[in-house]
């Protein structure tokens, strides 16, 4: 043995939408007509459903993730760059 350790495959992530679509059209199909996220944005509703589930939502595809980057590189731009605006998308 060569003292190395066996790597670990990383953790398998997916778009939070394909499984909520996969569960809402399960449902559907049993007559019952689910609803989410009622109150506003249903990401949050959504990311709990799949972690219910046992599956990770990827944050590549979380708005909410996309918004506090967004608002991260202003607040950095301003305080560097003295450059006060949005950051282009």
């Amino acid at each position: 043995m060569s003292g190395e350790r066996p790597s670990r495959p990383a953790p398998q992530t997916c778009n939070p939408w394909t499984i909520v679509d996969l569960v809402f059209q399960y449902l559907a199909d049993q007559g019952l007509r689910p609803v989410l996220g009622e109150t506003g944005n249903p990401g949050e509703p959504a990311a709990q459903l799949l972690c219910v589930l046992g599956i990770v939502p990827e944050k590549q595809g979380d708005q909410r993730a996309r918004d506090a980057a967004k608002e991260e590189l202003a607040r950095l731009r301003t305080t560097l760059l003295d450059e006060p605006g949005d950051v282009p998308d």
